[in-house]
This record gives C-alpha cells, structure tokens and sequence, in this order.
C-alpha cells in the first residue's frame, strides 16, 4: 500500500499499491477511444480487499488486477 494517499487520486492507479490499474473506462476516458470491456467486469472483489482502499480513493480508482489477484490467493 502506498504510505500516503497523494492530494488528488489518479484514477488510473491502484489505491493499494500504487500502480497502473489498466481500468478499461479510464483509458477510454482519457484516450477517447472505445476499449474492450475491463479485466474487472469478470472479477469478483472480497469484502476484506474492498475496506483496504483508503476513503479517500473509494469509487474513484481501481484495484490493479495484481492486487485483486492476490487478494483472492490470501
């Protein structure tokens, strides 16, 4: 987990470690080119990953699929 939350959230990196999330939305977003649906939209996110994201950064940036990886594995 990154030690501290910067001032704003780039919704393009993953509020638990800090690196690229590859959100399909927010490449569109930024990109203004339609993409494929995200690797997410087949993941199924604990309970126990979800109250790991700071406040701060809850329903603005995605977990990286590393980090949800590994979240199931534990």
């Amino acid at each position: 987990m990154p030690s501290q939350m910067p001032a704003t959230i780039d919704a393009c990196a993953c509020p638990l470690c800090g690196q690229p999330n590859q959100c399909a939305m927010e490449i569109a977003k930024r990109t203004g080119q339609p993409v494929a649906a995200c690797w997410c939209v087949n993941v199924s996110f604990s309970p126990e990953v979800l109250t790991q994201i700071p406040a701060a950064a809850q329903r603005k940036a995605c977990i990286c699929q590393t980090c949800a990886t590994k979240a199931q594995d534990d």
